[in-house]
């Protein structure tokens, strides 16, 4: 496999080869000859003034000749070429002077240009990285270790814990666990069985198995991503520079007026008169400055472009594509509830659940310790732990003999509160870790990968900055896909997709718009490199993707892609107003230059008061643009960050609300009574008044940068539906404590409270945590 940097090689035109040290050397050559020549002319010398110029003009002209050249090659007259003829007819009619001024004009251009395109590797070297060059085959003799390109079809592998699965098999031992977010993108392991297949690329999350191969190396799954990235990125067209299409139709205008003035005037001063104010230094300057500020604009927002072109196509894309998991999701699972039998509270579920699971590897163990431990509990040393492959683990915490997975084999009919949770698993397409105590279910943990709080902000954003279309792809199942899909309002969504799936996809996007396709693992890779600007979630994405992309997220943060997007539509209007404003000044002065008005020399010098114009209105995209993302105060910033911490505390409080209005259900007995004041406990001593401080703390504070306090007004009427409806729990505590007892006409409408407090309180929190907690990095 080769390792050459394949996106940089293939999608950067030759004429944009030379490399940055070269520009600089020539900025510096012509700087220095402009300079020894107006000194030597203050010192009485013209002579040696026209020789530091002509110097100076000629370090310029040859490597300008190779610019067009190249151009040309690829199909287009660059915008150089003006430049060319500039500087070749001030050495023609001997105006060395104008001649040392578009050297310098030209030089400065191209090493502006150069600073925007960011120097980076566009290989695949993660993907090459990641795959196994050996395997272990097991004969008669023992096993062995052989290179990849000699294992057959048909040969028995071994494949270790921790590592790669080398080539496309099926499992010969009773079953694997497999970690395949590498080819998939889902975090979520997978277990096969005895017969059925895997994929090479996959990492073995279990104990060894044995692999029967059926592909060699060449014909396995692996391969052929890095396959079709290598395709992908063949098939992308070289960027052509902004300037370059301006010059379009301003080079052969200005060969025009430039060819008249000579006919009518007989003059060939003229001529070059008008070619040296036709120099597009508001094209070599202007684009390549916006382009710079846009690309420094973006990198503090953690936002890294690789080069201009990719700002520049950013500017103009009207359709994105997006992965789902770790993109619009959090690309790991959380708890999404927690279940528990009559007999215990959810609490208790989620700490024994958490104690046993800390010595478990698995990665729906990791988020439901990481749960418990966010929510204060006090997790107990677990011993004699034993966890088997695709079933969970097992042993004694407190005492009782704990299981954490799937539920045993047997134990006759499942209570309607375990139908419950299968039927809501299969709803909102979560996972379930069954908690078994003392070998009776006892409850269940619910977890599913969450969407991230900034998604649907950033895809309002994204719509607003003049995406049209937006569409997700991923290789998740279609039914959670569509969830997310209609939570977000996209446009269309494929799910199930594989790295060639999702190739396809991007080429018929491209066929209708600039597409951009933003993804974070490394089968994400392929579609990144075929689209026409791919971005990566570079702060927990596959090396792969970051370095197949033309941008890359540094914070874990999709939101910043709107800002990108909105950064690279103003730094583009900014080059174009630049570019155009600096064209009609030169346009102006090529009319006074053709009417002999103008000498070179005095054309030279102002082109270049027409280029400091034109840069200091370049300059403007380094300014902050408010409407890209409003400020926020330090004390706003901290209690944002205060309140999300609470959120996350408090959802031990909303699955208490549910718990206590499943328990009135049917013949409630005093659990179901103590169960509800329990809840109202919690209510009153811990949601209340994290209400009342967001209300009086929070919202004030965020007032001044979402527009005043009308903005959060949708969210003070639900705190105001939240106060009523605890009210309302309190009164029927009242009443049933006159009574000594839960009334028979009291349960559905204090049943109707605790499941309308839920959703007002869910859906509240997410309100929350999309519109406000998402401003705060």
């Amino acid at each position: 496999m080769d390792h050459t940097t394949l996106r940089e090689r293939l999608r950067r035109p030759a004429a944009e080869g030379a490399s940055p040290r070269f520009e600089t050397v020539l900025l510096a050559v012509t700087a220095a000859a402009l300079t020894a020549g107006v000194v030597a002319w203050l010192l009485g010398a013209p002579g040696t003034a026209d020789l530091f110029w002509a110097l100076g003009t000629v370090s310029a002209v040859v490597p300008a000749m190779g610019w067009v050249l190249a151009a040309l090659r690829h199909g287009h007259a660059g915008v150089d070429l003006i430049a060319v003829l500039a500087l070749g007819g001030t050495l023609a009619v001997g105006e060395y002077l104008a001649g040392a001024l578009i050297a310098l004009m030209l030089a400065t251009g191209r090493t502006l240009e150069a600073a925007a395109r960011r120097r980076a590797s566009h290989d695949l070297r993660a993907l090459l990285e990641h795959a196994p060059r050996s395997a272990r085959r097991r004969t008669d003799a023992g096993v062995s270790t052989i290179p990849l390109d000699e294992v057959a079809v048909g040969d028995l592998l071994v494949v270790g814990s921790g590592e790669v699965v080398p080539v496309d098999g099926r499992v010969e031992s009773a079953a694997a666990v497999l970690d395949e977010s590498v080819l998939t993108g889902e975090p979520l392991q997978a277990e096969r069985s005895r017969g059925e297949r895997v994929r090479s690329g996959a990492v073995n999350a279990g104990a060894a198995f044995e692999l029967r191969a059926d592909a060699t190396e060449q014909d396995s799954t692996y391969a052929a991503i890095v396959r079709l990235a290598r395709q992908a990125g063949a098939e992308s067209a070289p960027v052509v520079r902004l300037a370059d299409r301006y010059a379009a139709w301003f080079l052969p205008l200005a060969l025009a007026v430039a060819g008249l003035a000579w006919l009518l005037s007989g003059s060939a001063v003229r001529a070059v008169a008008v070619l040296v104010v036709a120099t597009p230094c508001p094209l070599l300057l202007a684009a390549p400055v916006a382009v710079v500020s846009g690309i420094s604009r973006a990198s503090r927002l953690g936002v890294v472009v690789r080069d201009g072109g990719a700002l520049e196509n950013l500017g103009r894309a009207r359709t994105l594509l997006l992965d789902k998991t770790g993109t619009l999701t959090r690309g790991r699972p959380r708890v999404l509830d927690v279940t528990a039998a009559p007999d215990i509270r959810p609490a208790e579920v989620l700490r024994l659940a958490a104690s046993l699971d800390q010595y478990s590897p698995h990665v729906l163990a990791r988020a439901i310790v990481d749960t418990a431990r966010e929510r204060g509990l006090e997790l107990s040393l677990p011993d004699d732990v034993s966890e088997e492959a695709g079933r969970g683990v097992t042993g004694r915490v407190d005492g009782h003999q704990i299981s954490v997975g799937r539920p045993g084999p047997g134990g006759g009919a499942r209570p309607a509160w375990a139908t419950a949770v299968d039927n809501r698993a299969l709803l909102d397409g979560a996972a379930v870790a069954w908690l078994s105590v003392d070998g009776h279910l006892a409850g269940a943990v619910l977890l599913r990968d969450p969407l991230r709080h900034d998604a649907p902000r950033t895809l309002r954003h994204l719509r607003a900055a003049g995406i049209h279309r937006l569409v997700m792809l991923t290789g998740d199942r279609a039914a959670p896909a569509q969830e997310v899909a209609a939570v977000l309002g996209l446009d269309a969504v494929s799910a199930e997709l594989g790295p060639a799936d999702k190739v396809a996809a991007v080429r018929t996007e491209r066929e209708r718009a600039v597409t951009v396709m933003v993804g974070d693992g490394v089968n994400d890779a392929p579609a990144l490199a075929a689209a026409d600007i791919g971005v990566a979630m570079g702060a927990r994405g596959s090396t792969a993707s970051s370095e197949a992309a033309d941008i890359v997220l540094t914070t874990d943060r999709v939101d910043r892609l709107a800002d990108a997007v909105s950064i690279a539509q103003r730094a583009r209007r900014i080059a174009v107003q630049s570019a155009l404003g600096g064209m009609l000044m030169s346009l102006a002065a090529m009319a006074a230059a053709a009417a002999g008005l103008l000498p070179p020399a005095v054309g030279a010098l102002l082109q270049e008061g027409i280029d400091v114009a034109v840069i200091l209105n370049a300059l403007r995209a380094l300014r902050v643009d408010r409407a890209v993302r409003p400020a926020l105060t330090p004390a706003a910033e901290a209690l944002i960050h205060r309140f999300a911490a609470e959120h996350d505390d408090l959802q031990d409080v909303l699955e208490a609300v549910r718990d206590a209005a499943d328990r009135l259900s049917g013949t409630p007995g005093p659990t179901a009574l103590a169960a509800v004041e329990d809840t109202h406990r919690l209510l009153t001593e811990r949601l209340l008044p994290h209400e009342y401080a967001e209300e009086h703390q929070l919202y004030p504070a965020l007032a001044p940068t979402l527009g005043g306090p009308e903005a959060t007004a949708t969210m003070s009427r639900a705190h105001t539906e939240i106060e009523r409806l605890s009210r309302r729990i309190a009164t029927h505590l009242q009443l049933a404590h006159a009574e000594g007892e839960l009334a028979p006409e009291q349960l559905d409408d204090l049943r109707s409270c605790l499941y309308g407090l839920n959703t007002v309180l869910r859906l509240h929190f997410t309100q929350e945590e999309e519109n406000y907690f998402s401003l705060a990095p």
